[in-house]
């Protein structure tokens, strides 16, 4: 079975301050740190996803030298007429077929309606004609808003990231599950469970995570899930190998084959790794 990070992040603060990083994960992380986790975890490819709403940040992740990375989702303003061009721009440099998904920090949009918005939803449709996916970074209360674009966009994957972030540390189900079933319903979206250690926080433990990963596994099978670390963030709460023995064991129940998909078959396949 190929084992497959769908999700994890690597920074460099001499060339990016970044003022949100606290703790153990205010330092930079190199493609070197990465493979130091990864390989040990026995993951061979990744997927490297933006950090920063900034295109040259997303240039650098696709010129990142390391074998490991298979696939990167970047960042392009999607509000902006360009869309189309600056994707060119950015698969006509370093690295650019390894540009899979394209990434905008939803989660911190004051409009909760933001992925609405007429100038988004054109820049997600350019990002569709590109033949890319759009992973969805949202939090609960921002849901409905993720179901309508995927709904006028509904020729496109869309892949939502951590599970939209429900509250673990405060122990609410609702109404993020009846939201996030609504969004499994469209057979356009995939999910990863990724980030969820974070949302818990340091006291985190399988049993406090399996409510959630049993809804998503209820409302999108094992075919639509993928397992990422969220590595380097997940070091909040967890270390990287710690989070896929928690995937292992929240997972145990599955069949062999489901669990190759969750692991690694479902973000090689929507994400095209390996085929581009």
């Amino acid at each position: 079975m190929r084992r497959i990070d769908a999700h994890h992040h690597l920074w460099d603060l001499a060339a990016r301050p970044q003022d949100w990083l606290s703790g153990p994960i205010r330092r930079s992380f190199s493609p070197a740190d990465l493979r130091a986790v990864a390989e040990p975890a026995g993951v061979d490819a990744t997927v490297l996803v933006q950090v920063l709403n900034d295109i040259d940040e997303t240039a650098e992740f696709l010129a990142v030298e390391s074998d490991l990375v298979a696939g990167v989702v970047g960042w392009v303003d999607l509000t902006a007429p360009d869309v189309a061009e600056q994707l060119d721009r950015l698969r006509s440099g370093p690295g650019g077929d390894r540009l899979v998904g394209i990434r905008h920090l939803v989660q911190s949009e004051p409009d909760p309606d933001w992925l609405m918005r007429p100038d988004v939803i054109a820049g997600l449709r350019a990002v569709r004609d590109a033949g890319l996916v759009y992973d969805v970074l949202t939090r609960p209360h921002q849901l409905p808003a993720a179901l309508m674009a995927v709904r006028a966009v509904p020729d496109m994957v869309f892949v939502l990231d951590h599970l939209s972030k429900p509250d673990i540390a405060g122990g609410l189900v609702e109404p993020w599950a009846t939201h996030l079933a609504a969004l499994a319903a469209e057979p356009n979206v995939t999910a990863k469970l990724s980030g969820l250690v974070t949302e818990a926080g340091p006291e985190w433990s399988v049993d406090a995570l399996k409510p959630y990963v049993d809804v998503a596994l209820a409302a999108f099978g094992p075919d639509r899930l993928m397992v990422g670390s969220d590595w380097p963030v997940c070091l909040l709460a967890a270390s990287y190998s710690e989070v896929f023995d928690a995937a292992s064991a929240l997972c145990s129940g599955l069949s062999a084959a489901e669990r190759s998909e969750l692991f690694g078959g479902t973000a090689a396949r929507v994400y095209g790794l390996g085929t581009r």
